[in-house]
């Protein structure tokens, strides 16, 4: 057994004693010291006045080759709040200050401390960027945070979050009923959450129960992503406060529940939330689905049509009759490609009505009415209804069966112009499924016009992205015709301060096929949906791979999210 005296320095207390900091017999007490308390050499030495933080930590820097960086130039809301790891930052000291992309900055005041950034990389999945920092610094930041955590939540949000106007779909929170709910700290933290997911351009916010731990993930472009872990002994008055300022019994657990909210922004803008609550094992599961009307006023030009694409939209939007049918999976913009046509078709002169379920964005002018199957007002009961209020023009949400397709398609076929949707994989796919459903093929030949399948991809960040070079014969592999080849450039995604991993925003990636005689022949003689997609491609409709493609070749999108949202 060697004894502290006779110990063997190395690295950084070997430093420390040949820079005069440290008398060798210090730094050997201060090795076993430390190892006996278990705790790490740099604090420890701090902590008890051997040498002062800044010393040490440019000695390090020195020994280790690692950047020394002020925290006191460090602002408070810079941290990334979502990464703080509260049983991590207390175990090893460790404390996150950036990400971009992958790379995870974390600061550090002893480099010796592997364990510390190794748990952090599995815990957060990143990679680790080490930055040396003065102790003393450290803790004292440390301790704002955690204190800041354990009192419920920062203090430092905006001051006109207590202000914000919200209001449920009856315009009452009966906040009254539930006064211990309201307090104070959770109504600003709900309304900051409702706020930052606006602001990050966020379609969906979920808030999710775990049995140690709580956390709020937003989905922006289509990809979920963690922003925010609430404490967790908060979480049932988080939920609590969300239901009641969506109209929902908070007094029930057991079964899921549906809401709304109404956000205010301010005179002329105001953003709805489509609250869904689930139970777990550990507690309620609410989503809240993001619905902003001024979607729907964008203009057909910026939902990302083809020039030819856009002119058949509209020349069918024009007919004063017959079906037009939007087709995709769940979450691709089908909604809104349905209401920015209403919107085109928003006149005085017309009358138009919508059965949903439920109504996501609200349209003046527009009669919207929510299915209740409790009540036996389904699909197909408001479809009657509305055909008995001499209706220009009819929205279905969804056709779900076969009597709702019936009297949809004899409303076509009897001059009126119906929208709506089905859950398919393409555009001949729709025809086929219709068919399948039990709609007589005649039925189908003549009364649906238009369909359009879609689906969104996310758009490359103008401020970042890079030239990717791909092989000439990757290319072709990937499906681009031989004389486009060399003809435009792929670009990839890389990140910045500005995007989320490369990508901004997103592009509708459309395959708009007009229904033609052709197509009703194949239709009626029982042919399949291979046979209409061969009509298509004859008659020169675009499928979802090629309209893909074309985005690649205009720079709006990388090859790599091509592939991801047309992948067959």
């Amino acid at each position: 057994m060697v004894s502290s005296a006779q110990q063997q320095l190395t690295g950084l207390p070997q430093r420390l004693v040949e820079e005069n900091i440290l008398s060798g017999d210090q730094a050997r007490e201060v090795l076993a010291a430390s190892q006996k308390e278990n705790k790490h050499f740099v604090p420890y030495v701090v902590e008890n006045k051997l040498a002062e933080a800044r010393e040490v930590a440019h000695v390090a820097s020195h020994e280790f080759g690692l950047p020394v960086f002020d925290l006191d130039a460090l602002e408070h809301d810079a941290v990334p709040k979502e990464l703080i790891l509260e049983d991590l930052i207390a175990k090893h000291r460790t404390l996150p200050l950036l990400k971009r992309i992958n790379k995870l900055y974390l600061a550090i005041s002893d480099p010796t401390n592997v364990r510390g950034l190794d748990e952090y990389k599995f815990q957060t999945g990143c990679s680790i960027v080490a930055i040396l920092v003065e102790d003393d610094k450290l803790t004292g930041l440390i301790s704002k945070l955690l204190d800041a955590s354990e009192s419920g939540f920062d203090t430092d949000l905006d001051e006109d979050l207590d202000s914000l106007e919200i209001a449920s779909e009856e315009d009452n929170t009966h906040e009254e009923e539930a006064p211990d709910i309201d307090d104070t700290p959770i109504v600003r933290f709900v309304n900051k959450l409702l706020l930052d997911a606006i602001n990050k351009g966020a379609s969906d916010i979920h808030v999710e129960p775990y049995e140690k731990r709580f956390r709020v993930r937003y989905r922006v472009d289509g990809v979920l992503q963690e922003a925010a872990f609430p404490p967790l002994n908060m979480s049932g008055r988080i939920i609590a406060r969300i239901k009641v300022m969506s109209q929902m019994d908070i007094s029930e657990r057991r079964v899921p529940q549906d809401g709304r909210i109404k956000m205010k922004l301010s005179a002329k803008r105001a953003i709805d939330f489509r609250v869904n609550t689930c139970p777990t094992l550990f507690g309620e599961k609410i989503v809240l689905r993001i619905l902003d009307p001024s979607s729907a006023q964008l203009g057909i030009e910026m939902l990302g049509y083809e020039p030819d694409q856009e002119k058949l939209y509209l020349d069918a939007l024009a007919q004063p009759y017959g079906m037009i049918l939007v087709t995709g999976p769940t979450g691709s913009g089908k909604t809104v490609s349905l209401y920015t046509g209403l919107n085109i078709l928003n006149r005085p002169e017309m009358n138009i009505s919508t059965a949903e379920d439920p109504a996501e964005i609200n349209l003046p002018g527009i009669n919207q009415v929510n299915v209740n199957p409790k009540v036996g007002l389904t699909f197909a009961e408001a479809l009657k209804a509305f055909l008995r209020q001499d209706p220009d023009v009819i929205m279905v949400g969804e056709i779900r069966d076969l009597e709702t397709a019936n009297i949809a398609i004899k409303a076509a076929q009897t001059g009126h112009l119906v929208l709506s949707t089905l859950h398919t994989n393409d555009a001949p796919q729709t025809l086929t499924r219709l068919a399948n459903m039990g709609v007589p093929p005649f039925n189908i030949a003549t009364a649906v016009s238009l369909i359009i399948a879609q689906r969104l991809a996310r758009k490359l960040c103008d401020h970042c992205k890079e030239v990717e070079e791909v092989p000439n014969a990757a290319l072709l592999l990937e499906g681009f015709d031989e004389s486009e080849v060399g003809s435009f450039q792929v670009y990839k995604a890389v990140g910045c301060n500005q995007c989320n991993a490369g990508y901004k925003g997103r592009a509708g990636i459309f395959q708009v096929m007009p229904v033609s005689e052709a197509m009703g022949k194949i239709i009626m003689d029982g042919g399949n949906s291979m046979q209409i997609a061969e009509q298509a491609a004859l008659e020169g409709v675009t499928d979802l791979r090629r309209s893909a493609l074309n985005k690649v070749m205009a720079g709006i999108t990388s090859l790599e999210e091509a592939n991801r949202v047309t992948r067959d």
